[in-house]
């Protein structure tokens, strides 16, 4: 396919601050307690200045757990919405059992908005904290990067590792992320 380069970010971990319990990061519950990544809107203008377009790609299973409304994921959308510019935010509300094709690992958020905004998954990259992000990214053809937190390592090897979200954008922006 061709068409406009993407990229895909993970929400919790790499542009918004997770809570941590026992030891794991999970997305925060609360309107009140969702926290925007310092640099995170800068690095996303950044790469829309540059011609891509930015796709949120969030597994969010605690709406179907009854742990979170529908309405509380959409507003702490809005948040991000209103912060930096966004091609699309692409949601999972599906529990981990679900079986659906749009949970990460596997790849169906990408490849429905790639589909959508007519995107060309070949040129676009995955960034995420987790390795069902890696997985999802490789699964749609893109190239990868890992923000590393310290946490779920992925299995397969990405293209970059990375601290954050300001040093994945540099990172996708660089000459060498061309010929990764």
């Amino acid at each position: 396919m061709v068409g406009r380069r993407a990229a895909f970010l993970d929400r919790d971990g790499v542009l918004a601050v997770p809570e941590f319990r026992d030891g794991r990061s999970f997305a925060v519950r609360r309107l009140a307690d969702f926290r925007i990544y310092d640099g995170a809107a800068e690095a996303v203008r950044a790469l829309d200045a540059a011609g891509w377009a930015v796709v949120v790609a969030t597994n969010q299973p605690d709406i179907a757990n009854g742990q979170v409304a529908a309405e509380t994921v959409e507003a702490m959308h809005d948040v991000l919405r209103r912060a930096m510019p966004l091609a699309a935010i692409e949601t999972c509300p599906h529990a981990q059992d679900a079986g659906c094709d749009c949970r990460k690992p596997r790849p169906g958020m990408l490849t429905r908005a790639a589909a959508r905004l007519g995107l060309d998954l070949s040129a676009s990259v995955m960034v995420g904290d987790r390795a069902s992000d890696i997985a999802a990214g490789i699964a749609a053809g893109c190239r990868t990067v890992f923000v590393d937190r310290g946490y779920d390592p992925p299995q397969a090897r990405p293209d970059a590792r990375v601290d954050g979200i300001a040093a994945a954008a540099r990172w996708i922006l660089s000459p060498q992320a061309a010929t990764a």
